[in-house]
Formats: C-alpha cells, structure tokens, sequence
C-alpha cells in the first residue's frame, strides 16, 4: 500500500501533464471528428501506461476504446471521454493549475479521471483480471456504446466507474432516469373570429403539465419535471400543435415502471386534442444494494492508505455505472476526481486529492483481481 501511495504522489505532475493534454483536445459529444482525436490521444495514453493497446470499436461511426488484460472478467473500469463543452471553450476556460485548482472544460467531468484510471493502473504488477472500457458518448445518454457496456458488465464481476466524486463522496446511489415527448395535435381557427371552431392544444398543453407534475412522489424520492414547452405560431390563430419534454427521476425500477405507465395512460382533457407520447425508461437505477459491498472495500482501503474516512452519497445525476447496476453487476461511482463545478463555469479539479483517489483505484483493483473471482450468478434487476 505505501509503494503505490508514495509512486503515485512521485508522479503527480506527469499526471496533470497528461491531464493538461487530454482537457486540451476539446471533445464534446456532437463533434464527431473531435470526439475521434480525443480517443487516439486516449489509446495513446493508455497504451504508454498499460504497456498493452486498445481495441478500436466503432458503434455507429462512434469511437469507443477497450482493454482487456489476460480473462478481464474481474473487474471492469468504465469511464468516457465526451464533454458537454464546445470546440473552443478553451479560449474562455483554458487549463491552468492556480492555488492548488485546475481548470479547463471537462476536467472534473471527467478527464481527470480517465488519466487517473491509467495511472493507477501503471503502478500495479499485475493487471490478469482487469478490463478497461471507455466511451465518446455517456453526454448525450450513451446511444452507441450502451449495448456495448452492458455487454461487458455481464461478463465481469465488478464495475468501477471514474466519473467524478460528489464533493469527495463516492457515488453509491444514482436515481434512475426516463424521458419522454409529447406532442399534441389539435385543430387551428381565427382566434378573433371563430376560436370555438379551433382546439386549443395550449390549453390542453397546461392541463397535461399539471397532470405530469401532479405523478411526483416526494417520498418516493420521484421527481417529475416538464421542462421544453412550446405552442402556437401567432397571436391571433388557434394553435393547433404543442410540445413538451419531460424529464422523470427515481430511486427505484418500481417507480420507474409505475411512471412510465402513468405518463402513457395519459388522457387528453380538451375535447378533440390528441395525445402522443414518445420515449420512456433510458437508465435504471443503481441502488445502494448494488455498491455495498464495493463501497465497504473501498472505505476499509481508504482507511488503509492513511486517507482516514471515506463517504458514500446518493445523487440524482445518472451516469453509464446505471447501465451497470441495471445488468446485475456491482457497481460503485465517483472514483475520480475530487472538485466540483461539472459542466459549469467553474469546474476544477482539487490537485492535492489526485495521488489519494488513483491509489484508491489502484487499491481497489489489486483487492478484486486477487479475491475471489469471478463473475457471480446475477439475476437482472
């Protein structure tokens, strides 16, 4: 344990090099053709770290980098290297490192970790066991890469995710995720002339975001949130269509399953309006029963390093680790970087707490590919 702490605190600025270049080629998940530079110097990294090259894999033009390391099937890291932010935000957020902070668009979120997962890997002996999986599209929901995940949790016996912390907490808890459209069609009229010959899908549009919010479940830890809306096209006409994007967030695959029949059994209140729902259930949650144990061993190794405690938290984000969880695998999140701001003005990175995570990591993994193998019978959740 004190080998692996006191090399990775020796190789701390080869570290923020190799952040400093991976936040430098900017790679938002829209941009195809950046996403695709972010994944060579991606497969170049890890290759000088690892001593091993990835396997390229496309999904749907889309770039996606795996590792596997003799069988793989101990312990899989997951992780992305597609950003909300534009090409170009670098004039604005450059990367720096001041006063203990580094900055720069998608450093927290989560650069920092795919160079943390390298990293903690380079200091370990052994890597029989480990697998490596990293994608261009968690940003925008995972479209190419979420059979391809799924797929490769199946096969492993655990699964540690990168993302970023939650103000130095491990996510152990994520709330699962559905979203849907409605489009609503109604008939249009002179507003002035002949508004009783129209149907109003405005109208109708406020009545279905009270009956949508109105499915909610405080207690339940449910939240329902109509959040695009749009209708009509001028003053004086009767609209005659109208849309609305609605975002649902739960802490169970009950409440998920209970919303989702919900929100489809929707009936339309304004005499001739018709309803039209489209989408549903995108990410199960990952529960607390998923990364219990995981969470155990990562807070008995913390200890062991001489970090002194280490929190779990749930939180309402959703991330590939739900696609996980939602296959049966064990599964704890949060294992990057420490910091704050993810996809805001101000994301930083705390520099001090880089060595401390990635020997966390590298303390995880030697722990899962020496216990007990392998993967364990699983029953879908």
């Amino acid at each position: 344990m004190t080998a692996i702490v006191t090399a990775l605190q020796a190789g701390l600025p080869g570290l923020l090099a190799d952040i400093e270049e991976l936040v430098r080629t900017e790679s938002p998940s829209d941009d195809l053709a950046a996403v695709t530079d972010c994944a060579r110097v991606v497969a170049g990294l890890g290759t000088r770290l690892t001593g091993t090259a990835p396997e390229w894999i496309d999904g749907s033009g889309r770039p996606a980098l795996r590792w596997r390391f003799g069988s793989g099937d101990r312990v899989l890291l997951l992780g992305h290297f597609d950003t909300v932010w534009p090409v170009g935000s670098l004039a604005g957020h450059p990367f720096e490192v001041t006063d203990g902070r580094l900055t720069g668009p998608g450093c927290f979120d989560m650069k920092a970790g795919v160079v943390q997962l390298f990293h903690a890997l380079s200091v370990l002996d052994d890597l029989d066991g480990v697998s490596v999986l990293l994608t261009g599209d968690e940003e925008i929901g995972a479209p190419a890469s979420r059979a391809l995940i799924e797929d490769e949790a199946r096969r492993t016996g655990a699964v540690l995710v990168l993302e970023a912390s939650e103000g130095g907490a491990l996510k152990t808890a994520r709330k699962g995720m559905s979203g849907y459209e409605l489009t609503i069609s109604g008939r249009a009229a002179h507003a002035g002339l002949e508004p009783h010959r129209g149907v109003n899908t405005t109208t109708e549009l406020a009545h279905q975001v009270l009956a949508l919010s109105a499915l909610a479940d405080p207690a339940a830890g449910t939240t329902v949130t109509p959040t695009v809306a749009s209708s009509g096209t001028t003053r004086n006409t009767v609209p005659d269509t109208a849309r609305l994007l609605v975002d649902v967030r739960v802490a169970t695959a009950a409440e998920q399953d209970r919303v989702d029949r919900a929100v489809h059994g929707l009936p339309p209140v304004v005499d001739g309006a018709s309803l039209t729902f489209s989408g549903g259930p995108n990410r199960p949650p990952l529960p607390t029963t998923a990364s219990a144990e995981l969470f155990e061993l990562a807070r008995g190794l913390y200890a062991e390093l001489g970090f002194g405690p280490l929190r779990g938290v749930a939180v309402g984000g959703a991330s590939d680790g739900n696609l996980t969880a939602g296959v049966g695998t064990p599964t704890l999140d949060g294992l990057g970087a420490v910091g704050g701001g993810a996809h805001a003005d101000d994301e930083h990175v705390i520099v001090a707490e880089l060595p401390r995570r990635t020997a966390l990591v590298a303390a995880l993994v030697a722990s899962l590919i020496s216990g007990p193998p392998a993967v364990p019978d699983r029953v879908e959740p």
